[in-house]
């Protein structure tokens, strides 16, 4: 408990940049946008270098920050329940894939976990854009799959990577 307060407390916000400059969450918003094409779902990309010490005390799991935080971007307010959130709490090096439930009813919480697990693979080496990618690759493979695009395929959530700051 004092070890995870202690990354929590000298895990400064600004470290995000060093990690996701400007040019790359771009370069991520781009590939979002791209991704959606291909299938119905509703993909968003967030980040977050430390929880509060107060949310780390109460034993707060990425798990579980990354669910608020699904809900926070209504990542659940599309027609089909088809969004998608990948969400990375630096502090922690953690990556948490949090599906809707018109997902989840098809695609096992595993399958979204074997991403997340092949992410942090690419993150602990360094390379956070391939492990980005890879993941973003990972994510649209299985939406294709099981939500193939409509003739109606309308954006329903920003592309836009988020920065939070709780």
């Amino acid at each position: 408990m004092v070890g995870r307060m202690l990354k929590h407390l000298f895990m400064p916000s600004w470290l995000m940049w060093k990690y996701f400059p400007p040019a790359l969450l771009a370069e991520i918003e781009s590939a979002i946008r791209e991704s959606e094409m291909l299938h119905s779902g509703e993909i968003r990309f967030a980040v977050e270098t430390s929880l509060p010490l107060a949310a780390v005390w109460r034993g707060i799991s990425g798990r579980r920050a990354a669910v608020e935080a699904f809900g926070d971007l209504r990542v659940w307010d599309t027609e089909y329940n088809s969004g998608v959130l990948i969400y990375l709490l630096l502090a922690d090096h953690d990556i948490e894939i949090v599906a809707d439930r018109g997902i989840a009813a098809r695609v096992d919480q595993t399958e979204w976990d074997n991403i997340a697990r092949l992410m942090e693979q690419h993150y602990r080496a360094g390379d956070f854009r391939k492990g980005t990618f890879e993941g973003i690759r990972r994510v649209t493979e299985l939406l294709a799959r099981h939500f193939p695009p409509g003739t109606d395929n309308p954006n329903e959530l920003s592309n836009k990577p988020v920065l939070l700051r709780r």
